[in-house]
């Protein structure tokens, strides 16, 4: 996943990464076809490392398959893909499809840079009930889908097998022994404390950047009447009220207590080094670590801790951005390479992420990847952020009041109190 790189260079070593900006099968070459020359689709990617390999091998085989259409791919790094993807969009220069996550659709939608998909998707015969529910509604605005959604990538909660043994911690499915509770997780990772050496972390997670806010929303959204990040008018934040409070205060309790150790940086190299015994982070990390020597590990939905199941999610998904003068012939194109795409999930399937439509949940292909199917059903229970054009920016005031958290410098009511106060502040900008 594109959010995620302080992973990139270990994922890329292990996956080895495609070098190069721009690919396609033929090296973008011009194809001669029965009816004349194909037609040439500029793709837009920002993704890294294994993503950015599995991505690259469905494109190259895209084309192999056909001789209508060449898709020729452009792959950049995510800092600053969706400022470049705008300005392209608005300078007339836009690639003529893209991927985008959906936490940006809203702005994108909202400021009408990309199209309605509703036509074009009947026009190839993509029939938007193929696709899980929760995963399309991330693509719906007033009814219309403005994007084809490839997966969901979601928190997972990975497990060194090894480390659970020795705790007593597996059952005879080498499952993990845990009573789902905010008292019952925190005596699984003491006992793991307790039986694992001192250079081995109960859980593993940063002390800084986004992975303890993913973990906070999860939580927040896991509680009856938790959730609420803005209200009804989208300028005010609401994120100072009790169940926000108490899932965060079960983060921070989680650092304070050091059964997440102090000062992380790589909690995903931890893990991948044996280093970790859990590792609660995004299913982007099962096609690194199943490639991991040694390592010996599980995965499965984060734990309910709380009422009902919720997790942090987002999805990669295809959109067309608008520009002027588009052809019904390359949007149809446009159309059916995204159709292929997404009955071909099983292969993006192997970076980790649950794909979009669900006959390919249930095929054979994807539950003979392993680890996949033992989480395939968070993509129903996803939350992703809310519908708001200034999302990115507010998370990232989170991210910032977080790390103070984590860091001794407030406690968690100070957090939600600042944070919601300079969110305040970023909206009414």
């Amino acid at each position: 996943m594109n959010v995620k790189p302080l992973y990139a260079l270990i994922v890329s070593i292990l996956l080895a990464a495609v070098a190069g900006c721009a690919t396609t099968a033929d090296n973008a070459e011009p194809r001669q076809t029965k009816s004349g020359q194909a037609i040439r689709i500029e793709y837009w990617t920002p993704f890294s490392g294994g993503d950015n390999q599995f991505m690259t091998e469905m494109v190259e085989r895209f084309n192999r398959e056909q001789s209508d259409i060449v898709v020729v791919q452009t792959n950049s790094r995510l800092d600053d893909y969706y400022s470049r993807l705008r300005t392209a969009i608005l300078s007339g220069n836009a690639p003529d499809v893209a991927i985008n996550h959906a936490t940006n659709l809203p702005q994108f939608v909202q400021n009408g840079y990309i199209e309605d998909l509703s036509a074009p998707a009947a026009e190839v015969g993509l029939d938007w009930s193929v696709f899980n529910g929760n995963i399309r509604g991330a693509v719906m605005y007033d009814g219309h889908p403005y994007a084809v959604p490839l997966d969901t990538h979601a928190l997972v909660m990975y497990y060194n097998k090894e480390h659970l043994s020795t705790a007593g911690l597996l059952d005879s499915s080498d499952k993990p022994i845990l009573d789902a509770s905010e008292d019952g997780f925190v005596s699984f990772l003491r006992r793991i404390q307790e039986a694992v050496p001192s250079d081995v972390a109960p859980l593993a997670q940063p002390s800084t950047r986004i992975d303890s806010v993913w973990l906070w929303w999860s939580l927040y959204n896991q509680l009856e009447g938790g959730g609420s990040f803005y209200d009804e008018q989208g300028s005010k934040a609401t994120l100072d009220n009790p169940q926000a409070l108490r899932a965060l205060e079960f983060v921070h309790e989680l650092y304070a207590s050091k059964l997440i150790p102090p000062d992380i940086n790589d909690a995903f190299k931890m893990f991948y080094d044996g280093k970790a015994a859990v590792l609660i982070t995004g299913m982007w990390g099962t096609g690194a670590f199943e490639h991991a020597p040694g390592l010996d590990f599980g995965v499965v939905p984060l734990p309910t801790i709380y009422d009902v199941p919720a997790v942090w999610g987002d999805s990669h998904s295809l959109v067309v951005p608008t520009k002027h003068g588009m052809t019904d012939e390359k949007r149809k194109a446009i159309m059916t390479f995204s159709k292929w795409m997404v009955e071909h999930g099983e292969k993006w399937a192997e970076a980790g992420h649950v794909p979009s439509m669900t006959r390919v949940v249930r095929g054979e292909a994807f539950n003979a990847l392993k680890y996949r199917s033992d989480y395939a059903a968070t993509a129903n229970f996803v939350k992703y952020w809310p519908r708001h054009v200034r999302q990115w920016s507010t998370t990232e005031v989170l991210i910032r009041e977080f790390e103070r958290m984590n860091y001794g410098q407030q406690t968690p009511e100070q957090t939600l109190k600042i944070a919601a106060a300079k969110i305040d502040a970023e909206l009414k900008r």
